[in-house]
């Protein structure tokens, strides 16, 4: 969907019919109240904040919305006696999905294998779980649960926006961190942006389908409602977000 198009559905939905009552709303705003929106409605896809409880990939239906957000990214990881730890996540990290890492030992050391990238080495796959952090020392000691080439098994925690995984008689390599990233912030041409207080000098769309977008407006209708006091464009909005979702 346009910037054009949003802009007019946003002061549709806002303003009383055949009046102006709030057409003075500002480009910034706008910008600012959809790009909350759409952080908001992100976050409650992914924990099942919704009317019908279904959260991260629960069904078809979050399945197909949330992808766009799904990324791969390769951290730069240190090497620790009993861990590898990441550098710090992309800026635009939002959630954790999962962790792939491959280990290689004496027995067992790494291979080259040709694919369409290149040259590479790989090592054994390894399941990565992820574990609180004040766990860590218990599972370290339970047999049955630490890190086990054998069993192709390992884990990782989260802590200071970097990510740890953890290792006993293995290396580990090839790390690999899928994860939920940020909505891209739209912008408007010629309107300052209320984040960068730079001035926009092209349009960003949305890059949520013309359906969800549809959904994040009413949402973003509902925060400026909120803002000035309007009790029934509030109750609207919000409602009209979550009974179509």
């Amino acid at each position: 969907m346009n910037n054009t198009t949003l802009q007019l559905k946003f002061r549709q939905r806002l303003n009383k019919i055949a009046s102006d009552d709030y057409d003075n709303i500002e480009c910034w705003q706008i910008v600012e109240a959809f790009n909350k929106a759409q952080v908001e409605w992100c976050r409650r896809q992914l924990h099942g904040n919704n009317m019908y409880k279904e959260g991260d990939e629960m069904s078809k239906r979050r399945i197909d919305d949330l992808q766009i957000l799904l990324n791969e990214v390769n951290l730069t990881f240190i090497n620790q006696p009993d861990y590898i730890q990441s550098t710090l996540f992309p800026d635009n990290y939002l959630e954790y999905k999962r962790m792939t890492v491959e280990a290689v030992t004496e027995c067992c050391p790494k291979v080259t294998e040709k694919t369409y990238q290149g040259v590479v080495e790989r090592g054994r796959d390894m399941t990565v779980y992820l574990a609180e952090e004040a766990n860590v020392d218990l599972i370290m000691r339970d047999p049955l649960k630490r890190p086990d080439f054998e069993w192709g098994e390992t884990y990782c925690t989260i802590q200071g926006n970097t990510i740890r995984v953890y290792k006993r008689d293995f290396e580990i390599i090839n790390p690999v961190l899928t994860y939920y990233r940020q909505p891209r912030n739209i912008q408007i041409e010629n309107c300052t942006d209320p984040y960068t207080l730079l001035v926009s000098v092209a349009d960003v769309e949305s890059e949520f389908k013309d359906d969800i977008v549809e959904l994040i407006i009413d949402e973003a209708v509902s925060i400026i409602a909120g803002d000035i006091n309007d009790v029934n464009q509030y109750v609207r909005g919000s409602a009209s977000a979550e009974k179509n979702n």
